[in-house]
């Protein structure tokens, strides 16, 4: 099983400890599961937890040589703190977010997040979740899908590729949508597919992506022992920004406007920034891996309340 993104980094930045508890929120294929659960031997314990029911499946097999260290759950991350209950755990050590769609969904043709190959367009993380990616793009109008464009996937080309898809519908497969984006933007100089961000646009909206990070933030202070740490690994500057954004806003004291001048907030900080800047892969590993090179990793330590 190669390793995942920033693997070691985030083992570093965690420091987990025989004795400790910790939690891997997409827990994927379970390599840094595995890489917590060597570094916290002999006892330390691990929940992980997915949507993707195939990724729980592959991670039992993959972390059996840690059994009865680690608890593997079905279920989305906002509802850690029911998870901790029904282990009884009050609290954990660490906490890992590992964002996005991993590259075990992404070559998966059957789960439609590809244009690289033509296939039934899905894009859920979740087989539960009741719409599809197809649903979604052919029961939007115009206006609705460039919005989601242009919000999810900062296209510039956004109304061009929605009056396309709309005049297009029904749309069904990824090589149609990639065709059809390709087709409205014409030929383009560029590094990347010009169906990248059309295609990321999309899963963020099926999956509510942004507002499921939103949510589970906060769960993660509470759900952390005082010294805890919680790890968050982003991929695109939409993530990173919710992720820094809030990270800052709960290492400060006060979040009033900067030229109110008394406070009144009563806001306390809750965090200590462990990385002031997100950490990224080296050349070494994005030559290895080039699915990493937009990986930013963000790590922040929960303070002991003052009195």
């Amino acid at each position: 099983m190669h390793k995942p993104v920033l693997y070691q980094e985030v083992i570093n930045l965690l420091q987990p400890r025989s004795g400790q508890k910790f939690v891997d929120c997409t827990v994927g294929a379970g390599g840094h599961a595995r890489g917590i659960l060597s570094a916290s031997s002999p006892d330390g314990l691990l929940l992980g937890m997915d949507v993707d029911p195939e990724a729980i499946t592959l991670a039992r097999e993959n972390l059996r040589e840690f059994e009865g260290r680690f608890f593997l759950v079905w279920a989305s991350y906002i509802t850690l703190i029911e998870q901790l209950k029904r282990f009884s755990w009050a609290s954990v050590d660490g906490i890992l977010l590992d964002l996005g769609v991993s590259s075990l969904q992404l070559d998966n043709p059957e789960k439609g997040f590809s244009f690289r190959t033509d296939a039934p367009l899905d894009m859920r993380f979740d087989p539960s979740n009741s719409v599809t990616a197809a649903d979604l793009i052919n029961q939007l109008n115009e206006d609705e899908l460039a919005e989601i464009l242009v919000r999810y996937g900062e296209e510039r080309y956004a109304h061009q590729i929605a009056q396309a898809i709309v005049r297009s519908k029904p749309v069904t497969t990824t090589g149609q949508l990639a065709e059809i984006v390709s087709k409205s933007i014409g030929h383009k100089k560029s590094a990347i597919h010009p169906a990248t961000r059309t295609f990321q646009a999309i899963r963020i909206a099926v999956n509510r992506e942004l507002e499921v990070i939103e949510e589970v933030l906060p769960l993660t202070i509470q759900a952390l022992a005082p010294k805890g740490r919680v790890a968050v690994i982003s991929f695109h500057s939409l993530e990173d920004r919710l992720v820094k954004d809030f990270f800052r806003r709960e290492s400060k004291d006060c979040i009033c406007p900067p030229k109110q001048p008394v406070c009144t907030c009563g806001h306390q900080a809750s965090l200590r920034l462990i990385t002031k800047k997100p950490v990224s892969p080296g050349l070494d590993e994005i030559q290895v891996n080039p699915r990493s090179r937009s990986a930013r990793l963000r790590v922040a330590e929960k303070i002991v309340a003052s009195g």
